[in-house]
């Protein structure tokens, strides 16, 4: 099972394993729902859910019932391809399940949880499916670039952004409150167009402005260290549109991660004790014996 697939919330289930997969088993039940795969909540909302392994994989709450039905058939086309069984049937879209089967399960539940799918289904779409080439030919503008720094890759799991740039380019939240609600973030990659989502936060504490959860599986799959740089741009707005410059709302943004040049020291190793190189001086001690 792969990472992705392992932040997906599950639970088994107690009881008859053969009833539990089956949620049309308990249709019988007057608070059922006529879907497959949907649970009514006690706040009058809808859950959707889909059984891996006998293992329920909750797919996230949605206002009405017919919301939630569409999440399983997205999350059935995943985990079982076209033949799994829908409470929509229509003919496969190509374009759709090849968006599907290149994204793990994790990922897609991920994004049905957070209400993205459709989004990202679009951007998808709208990119051509090339990945970085489709994108290169994509106008973008720079918005800034953030040198990280060892904390910024250390256990915090948090990306403090520069507060002039945060508040110019990004969604604005309310510094005043205790608990301002965070935003979600999404970021096409530049080098694969991936569509990388982090909860854009205001630390009070601290008052600065931070991304923070999906940052570390995004250091961990780009392999960011120390010292590497993250650029942000977003797509550049036709001149129809406004003055030269002028940035849309609701325009795409783009992240992208570039490596740090690392010299080549000759494989010597370099010992610092009070910043003093003593690898360095007792090999220059031994040569003087």
């Amino acid at each position: 099972m792969s990472t992705s697939t392992q932040e997906v919330e599950q639970d088994w289930m107690a009881g008859d394993e053969a009833a539990a997969a089956s949620p049309r088993a308990r249709s019988s039940s007057s608070s059922s729902s006529r879907y497959k795969g949907v649970v009514p909540q006690p706040n009058g909302r809808w859950g959707a859910q889909i059984y891996e392994r006998h293992a329920r994989v909750w797919l996230g709450t949605f206002a009405d019932e017919a919301a939630a039905a569409r999440a399983y058939d997205v999350a059935a086309l995943r985990f079982r391809g076209r033949s799994g069984a829908v409470n929509f049937p229509r003919p496969a879209d190509a374009a759709e399940m090849a968006f599907l089967a290149a994204r793990p399960k994790g990922e897609v539940v991920d994004m049905l949880r957070k209400h993205t799918y459709d989004d990202e289904l679009r951007q998808a779409l709208r990119s051509g499916g090339a990945g970085d080439r489709a994108l290169a030919l994509v106008p973008r503008v720079s918005l800034f670039e953030k040198a990280v720094t060892p904390s910024d890759v250390g256990r915090l799991n948090r990306l403090v952004l520069p507060k002039l740039h945060a508040e110019k380019h990004f969604p604005p939240l309310d510094e005043g409150a205790d608990a301002a609600p965070p935003v979600l973030l999404a970021f096409e990659d530049v080098g694969g167009g991936k569509v990388w989502r982090f909860r854009y936060s205001f630390w009070s504490s601290s008052q600065s402005y931070v991304l923070t959860r999906g940052w570390s599986r995004f250091v961990r799959e780009k392999g960011i260290t120390a010292g590497d740089t993250v650029a942000f741009s977003q797509a550049a707005v036709s001149s129809t549109s406004g003055t030269d410059g002028e940035m849309d709302a609701k325009r795409r943004m783009f992240i992208e991660c570039r490596k740090r040049k690392r010299k080549d020291d000759g494989g010597a190793r370099v010992v610092r004790l009070f910043g003093a190189n003593i690898a360095g001086s007792a090999i220059g001690a031994s040569c003087m014996c």
